[in-house]
């Protein structure tokens, strides 16, 4: 049970550390574009700041001994982006909100999971 805990663990921490090492750090420039196009307050500040979040969250509920703390970060990472650069019901083109929907649902699927997590770590700890 073990074995599946962990890949379990890393299945779910891996959209997180591909999307905060590439999307968000390397590619850090259409990142601030698309969050500038959004209307995100400081997208300079909270792009970089969020790849470290989504990164650093990622890494430690994936292979972490604090893995409390890294699924609250993907949490607080996950659901504000839901919101802040998802918000489908603002649109009117049917295509653009019928994706912008799967991606808002997405990261609310992710931080409700991630919420989970982190009240079974609280529960019985890191070495879950």
């Amino acid at each position: 049970m073990d074995l599946v805990l962990l890949v379990g663990r890393i299945l779910f921490a891996a959209i997180s550390i591909v999307s905060g090492s590439t999307v968000h750090l390397l590619k850090w420039r259409e990142g601030i574009s698309y969050a500038r196009a959004s209307n995100v307050p400081a997208p300079e500040l909270l792009v970089p700041a969020s790849s470290v979040i989504a990164l650093g969250g990622g890494l430690l509920v994936a292979f972490g001994p604090w893995a409390d703390l890294g699924a609250l970060l993907l949490a607080a990472f996950v659901l504000p982006v839901a919101v802040g650069m998802h918000a489908f019901w603002k649109l009117a083109n049917p295509m653009q909100r019928a994706n912008q929907q799967v991606h808002f649902m997405k990261n609310v699927s992710l931080g409700g999971a991630a919420l989970a997590l982190f009240a079974l770590f609280q529960q019985f700890g890191s070495e879950l």
